[in-house]
Order: C-alpha cells, then structure tokens, then sequence
C-alpha cells in the first residue's frame, strides 16, 4: 500500500501536491473539485494589499483632494477587500477538509500582521506570505532588505501561533542565509520560488505586455538546485518546490531533493484538475517500482548533504558539459 502523506510546515497532508494561489482557488466549489482530484492542501488566492492601493487612486478624484475623505476612502476599500476574502476562507473551510492556506502579498509591514491576524481568526489553517522585496536602487543595502524581512517575518510570529511560510523569489540575495534567518525567527517553511510578472513588449504599438503567463517543465531545474541546497545546509527545513511542476516526475524530483511538498497552478490550468490525479498516480506507480512505502522513504535523497561532492549544486558546469561532447 503506496502512503503518500507528507508533513509540510507543521501541516499534515494526504498528499504532496498543494493548489498554487490563483484565480482557481477563487471560487470554494472549484477549491473542493481540486481537493477531490487528490490536492493535499489549497492556497487561496492573495489578498494584495498594492493593488487595494492602485484601486483607491483610480477611484480618488485629483481635482478634488480632502485629505481626511481620501483616507476614509482607503480604509473603507481596504476593510472591504479584506472582508470579501475573510469570507473566501471561511466559504472555503465548509467545503474542503484539507488544510487551506490563505496568501497574502504586502508592503507595509503593519497590514502584514493585521491581514495575518484576521486570517487567523477566519479559520486559515496556515498563511503563506509573499514576501519580496525588489531593490534597484543604486545604492542597494543588502542588509538593510534582509532586516525589513526579519522585521515582518518576526512581527507576524508575534501576531499569529497558525503556521506561516514565506514564498520566496529567486533574486533575494543568499537564498541559504535568508531562509535560514528567517526559519530562526519564525518562519514555519518557504516555497520556492514566486513567479512574478515578466515584461515583453507588443512590437506594433511599442507598449508593454505581460510575458509567458504559464510556468513551463523547464523552469524546474533551478528550482531543484536551490530545494537540494537548503535541504542539505538548513536542519528540519520544511519546503515546497514551485514553478514548473507539471507532472508526476516534477513531483517525484522536488521530494528526492528535499522538498516535502510541492505547489501546482500552471498544469491545472492548462489540463483541469485531473493532471493531479494523474500525477499522483504516477507518482505512486514509481514508487512502487522503486519499492518505496511512503515519501520519507526517498525524501532528500539527493539534497546537498547526501553528496559526497555537494558543491555540485554551486558550480556551473555548462562548459565541461559541452567539452567532452
């Protein structure tokens, strides 16, 4: 009997495969049809604090500036938007019996823990933190933006006693050193990596467009080097490998590496919830040929302290690879 539970972030989940925050998780009837495909877990939708912002400026009137009516109008939309989606989880928790992560994507650290707070008491099972923040000032500190994310990882443990994770961008710095600050005060675990938006341009009207919307297979691999990395240097760090799982081989790497989970969105959009009963089907058969019982059997197998020549993950060796062919 294949046993496909796993603990990810002091969460136990029937199986390793978590439904990335989207639009698909928008809605708790498509949120039970993904559970009911096999998802162990659900991350909802984020809840943007930036673009409650954006929206308060189109709707604000310039020609007619009231300083105490422009700050009414900003806490009214906030409270709002935040209230739709504290009934989004508790909609979501009568319908679904897996664990359901709520997201959240912030600037200011005090919405951070306010929105985390509320989330909590709404009946999140865990939140899921979109922490990043892109410096291209000319004159970057570096240890100025890895204390602002101690800052807010620090004030949300503070405020909530739920499990929380940070999912992480790939240009932080020393992916190995935050992660391991961060976990020091407080983090639960981290995805890896967030997927932002990628500017391409429109040629016939010179304007700028939004890239590849959908993850591809490819984007995998440095998502795998880094889960091995921290697998391997970071005691106990709970992970889950995002971007570019696409299959049941994806999910099988991203466990081997380390990973205790992983987090799934482009597949479901491009072939429906059944491509996570597929893959957990797959994933099941390889074990069974493999002759593993459960994932903890293969879990970080190949993760950076497995090796006897880690620094593999920290070299770059397309010009060896191509010398000898």
């Amino acid at each position: 009997m294949i046993d496909l539970k796993t603990q990810y972030a002091g969460l136990q989940l029937k199986s390793p495969i978590i439904v990335g925050s989207s639009g698909l998780t928008r809605n708790p009837s498509k949120s039970k049809e993904l559970e009911e495909a096999g998802a162990g877990a659900i991350v909802l939708k984020s809840l943007f604090e930036e673009q409650i912002e954006i929206q308060a400026n189109q709707i604000s009137d310039p020609n007619d500036y009231n300083p105490e009516a422009e700050e009414y109008l900003r806490l009214y939309m906030k409270q709002n938007h935040l209230q739709d989606y504290l009934d989004l989880i508790k909609r979501t928790k009568e319908v679904c019996t897996v664990p359901v992560i709520a997201s959240i994507n912030c600037y200011k650290s005090d919405a951070w823990t306010e929105f985390a707070a509320e989330m909590e008491k709404a009946g999140a099972d865990a939140l899921e933190l979109n922490l990043f923040f892109l410096s291209t000032d000319l004159t970057h500190n570096g240890p100025l933006i890895r204390d602002l994310y101690i800052d807010v990882i620090k004030r949300v443990r503070q405020t909530i006693k739920i499990p929380f994770t940070v999912k992480m961008g790939r240009n932080v710095g020393n992916v190995t050193a935050l992660a391991y600050q961060l976990q020091a005060n407080g983090a639960d675990g981290f995805v890896l990596f967030n997927r932002y938006f990628q500017p391409d341009i429109n040629l016939k009207t010179i304007e700028l467009i939004p890239g590849s919307i959908f993850s591809r297979p490819e984007e995998l691999y440095d998502t795998l080097r880094w889960i091995a990395i921290l697998s391997g240097k970071i005691p106990h760090v709970s992970i889950a490998g995002s971007t570019g799982v696409h299959n049941w081989e994806g999910v099988a790497k991203c466990l081997i590496m380390g990973a205790s989970a992983v987090e799934m969105c482009s597949a479901i959009y491009q072939k429906g919830a059944g491509v996570i009963t597929e893959s957990l089907e797959g994933l099941s058969k390889w074990m069974e040929e493999q002759n593993f019982h459960n994932i903890a059997q293969f879990k970080g197998m190949l993760d950076a302290s497995k090796l006897p020549n880690p620094t593999i993950y920290e070299r770059h060796q397309f010009m060896k690879y191509y010398s000898n062919r």
